[in-house]
């Protein structure tokens, strides 16, 4: 079969042999697979990457002197079983998978291992336990974004984010707009979006946000300074305390503590806002956290490949939450297909291009500029 196989930072096209399902596994004809920013990244340094995965406890992380199939969003048709498989589903069926499959016992990351070839090619292997059928009237494109809704999803849920919490979305790349939807998903009044890009911003606002900034412009959190409850300065903190207690010591038989702990109980009192960090440079968590609220929850969702600082001073003094989200469980997985199968969340937006295989090395400069583009599909049959 066709597939794209990277190898020293260099994308091919090339026939590769025709993958055979062991015990347990599936083969797919890929329908489409999205590029995500990940691939970007290891596509050129895929060092970093590999010697983190290995201290986590994977050690077949690709690596740049590798020769791997990427592509880890995916849908596809069911083409063949293995033995052992419980067969659930018809061949032709469409379906998605986790990007993660079964060697016996050991369990390997699809797309970004030697081990586990992923979907930039023609057909690929899948766990049948981790396959999931698409509901019907779902596209194979929206299908293959559930994983990168499903990274969104986790995020928000990191978040612990309520309908009267104000969201702030730092980068407005596929991983934030994907957050912007599930925000708006789970009735989010207030979503704020900043990226630098015109482009970008304008998919935020068909993706849902209330308020869009450009940060060359307009600052984010100069957005929200108007938000009641939002604390953003020492004296306003500390000032509420005091008055909270000036105020109910007047009430005579009263103890003003129990009062103030059963206020605080219900959600009375300084709050923050939530910030998902979207975007993975040096530098962009520390900005955060100097300009956030105090007591804001900040979701690291962007993936930065490089060392980074910010100031635990600062943190500590605005009580910030650092919360860093990675990746979903399968809960969450099958949340998001169904999402867009119920249409809570319309994914088009992020939908922005399809190539075939012969196009993903373009597809990924492309996708380098950061400019209009979101998720370009692959369509291994173009």
């Amino acid at each position: 079969m066709k597939a794209v196989v990277v190898h020293d930072g260099t994308l091919e096209v090339t026939e590769v042999p025709l993958p055979v399902p062991g015990p347990g596994q599936v083969r797919l004809r890929v329908s489409r697979t999205g590029i995500c920013g990940s691939d970007l990244h290891v596509r050129h340094d895929a060092e970093a990457s590999a010697d983190v995965a290995a201290e986590v406890g994977y050690p077949h992380f690709m690596r740049r002197s590798h020769r791997v199939v990427m592509g880890h969003e995916f849908a596809g048709t069911v083409d063949e079983y293995g033995p052992g498989c419980r067969r659930r589903w018809r061949t032709g069926q469409l379906v998605v998978s986790l990007p993660l499959i079964m060697h016996g016992d050991d369990v390997h990351m699809t797309g970004m291992s030697e081990y586990a070839p992923g979907a930039y090619a023609e057909y690929v292997l899948v766990s049948e336990d981790a396959t999931m059928p698409v509901p019907a009237g779902v596209e194979p494109g929206p299908a293959a974004l559930t994983e990168p809704l499903a990274v969104a999803h986790h995020a928000v849920r990191r978040g612990d984010v309520t309908r009267n919490d104000t969201a702030v979305v730092i980068g407005c790349g596929p991983i934030g707009l994907a957050v912007i939807l599930m925000l708006k998903a789970a009735g989010v009044r207030r979503v704020v979006a900043s990226d630098f890009t015109e482009g970008r911003r304008e998919l935020a606002r068909r993706c849902g946000a209330d308020v869009v900034v450009d940060p060359a412009d307009q600052s984010p959190w100069s957005a929200i300074a108007g938000d009641p409850g939002l604390v953003t300065s020492a004296t306003d903190l500390y000032g509420a305390g005091i008055t909270a207690l000036r105020d109910l010591q007047k009430v005579p038989g009263v103890p003003w503590w129990t009062v103030m702990r059963t206020a605080q109980r219900f959600g009375a009192g300084p709050r923050g806002a939530v910030v998902f960090e979207c975007v993975g440079l040096p530098g962009v968590i520390e900005d955060i956290v100097t300009h956030a609220p105090f007591r804001s929850r900040i979701v690291v969702v962007g993936v930065c490949m490089q060392p980074d600082t910010f100031r635990p001073t600062m943190a500590s003094n605005k009580e910030v939450d650092l919360r860093f989200s990675f990746c979903y469980d399968p809960v969450e997985f099958r949340e998001a297909l169904h999402m867009v199968a119920r249409r809570r969340i319309d994914p088009r937006p992020l939908l922005t291009g399809v190539v075939g295989l012969h196009g993903v090395a373009g597809a990924f400069d492309e996708l380098a500029k950061a400019d209009h583009h979101a998720k370009i599909l692959v369509d291994p049959s173009a």
